[in-house]
């Protein structure tokens, strides 16, 4: 009997990996319009204001595709248009070839390297910031189960810019309003500081 539930748990688990792969497979084609901006592998090599998708949760993703669609709480000219006609499967298919993709790790800038680890690591306990590594880890992987996203090696441009935006409520897709209030608490220098500290957290 033990025997028989091992090899039921292995067939289980062969069947989801072959399925992901599948959903990869076919998020890679859906995928080609994103490459545009993101390049082909997802590390966006253009232009710093668009995000790294490489490694990057595939919910996360799917989850950003979706409200970029709905249009209420995350909003962007260029996203709206490319959204339009995907479908829920199609957004977790992308997401699901995005996060088969390694992620480029950049460079920290040196200037800012030691109030951005501060920053991640440890907060600010004077105005209430607390650790980003609480939610987003020591290594900046997320959790992809809480839908927090990766944060490493993302380009520290297009990562101020989105604290700026929850701080401004320019964006407001965040679980329970976390961001929007965190970053309300931060300074630019200390979001620049962290942002160029993740760019090369690994």
């Amino acid at each position: 009997m033990k025997k028989f539930i091992a090899m039921s748990a292995a067939l289980v688990m062969l069947g989801t990996a072959g399925h992901a792969a599948a959903d990869a497979a076919a998020g890679k084609t859906k995928a080609a319009a994103c490459a545009a901006c993101h390049s082909a592998d997802g590390n966006s090599a253009i232009n710093p204001e668009w995000p790294k998708l490489a490694g990057q949760h595939a919910s996360y993703i799917a989850k950003q595709l979706a409200d970029f669609k709905a249009g209420t709480t995350r909003n962007n000219v260029l996203m709206t248009s490319q959204v339009a006609a995907l479908s829920e499967k199609d957004m977790q298919d992308i997401g699901d070839y995005f996060a088969t993709q390694t992620t480029s790790i950049g460079s920290a800038d040196q200037e800012k390297l030691a109030l951005g680890e501060k920053l991640y690591r440890s907060g600010n306990s004077d105005t209430g910031v607390p650790a980003c590594m609480a939610c987003h880890g020591p290594s900046g992987a997320g959790n992809a189960a809480a839908k927090f996203p990766s944060l490493s090696g993302q380009h520290s441009v297009y990562a101020a810019n989105q604290l700026k935006a929850f701080r401004s409520g320019a964006r407001s897709n965040d679980m329970n309003n976390m961001m929007s209030d965190v970053a309300a608490k931060m300074s630019d220098a200390e979001i620049d500081a962290v942002a160029a500290y993740m760019s090369g957290l690994h």
